[in-house]
């Protein structure tokens, strides 16, 4: 992801980027894959605090999910993370830990209590829609991923799982975006 996030900054017009780490339904996976995954996350959260790149790009980061299912050590670090680049404004990285479409429309809907926004959009957990998503690994469907969000979003799918996703693939996508057309549904 570190990779990913330093060609996606090389583009000037790219400014902001959302990372599907972890959905609402990968949870039910066992739980020593789980523990696993979760000393991932407490490892590269605290490596966002000293990340250089993030400091001199000026990103935001914003890690949205289902909190109340995140371990005590994630929770700390994500109220670290968050708080040392508040100020930051120039590009916003989002990453989705326990996060799921379902949840999140579900979650706005518990959170009206009679206030009536103008839109839906400004009640979401990433409020800007998406452009272009990239799903790897040869899946042909969203699994969940900010739907509301992604309504005119380009879907681009490769067969290169994440691991192996690389640059030069990264690039071709790029390239394949910038030739479609855009018509917003008109």
């Amino acid at each position: 992801m570190k990779d990913f996030l330093k060609w996606c900054l090389a583009k000037k017009d790219i400014k902001e980027v959302s990372v599907y780490a972890l959905s609402t339904e990968n949870l039910r996976r066992g739980k020593e894959e789980l523990n696993y995954l979760w000393k991932i996350y407490t490892a590269e959260l605290s490596n966002l605090l000293t990340d250089p790149t993030i400091k001199k790009n000026d990103v935001k980061v914003n890690i949205v999910g289902d909190s109340s299912l995140w371990i005590p050590e994630v929770k700390d670090l994500v109220e670290n993370v968050t708080k040392a680049t508040e100020q930051h404004k120039s590009r916003k990285l989002n990453i989705l830990l326990a996060y799921g479409s379902q949840f999140e429309i579900n979650n706005v809907f518990h959170s009206l209590n009679g206030h009536k926004p103008k839109s839906i959009d400004e009640m979401l957990m990433v409020k800007e829609p998406l452009d272009l998503l990239i799903r790897t690994g040869g899946q042909r469907r969203m699994s969940n991923f900010l739907l509301y969000q992604a309504a005119y979003a380009e879907l681009y799918f490769t067969d290169t799982l994440w691991p192996e996703f690389s640059k030069q693939e990264f690039d071709k996508v790029i390239d394949w975006y910038y030739q479609q057309q855009k018509n917003f549904g008109k």
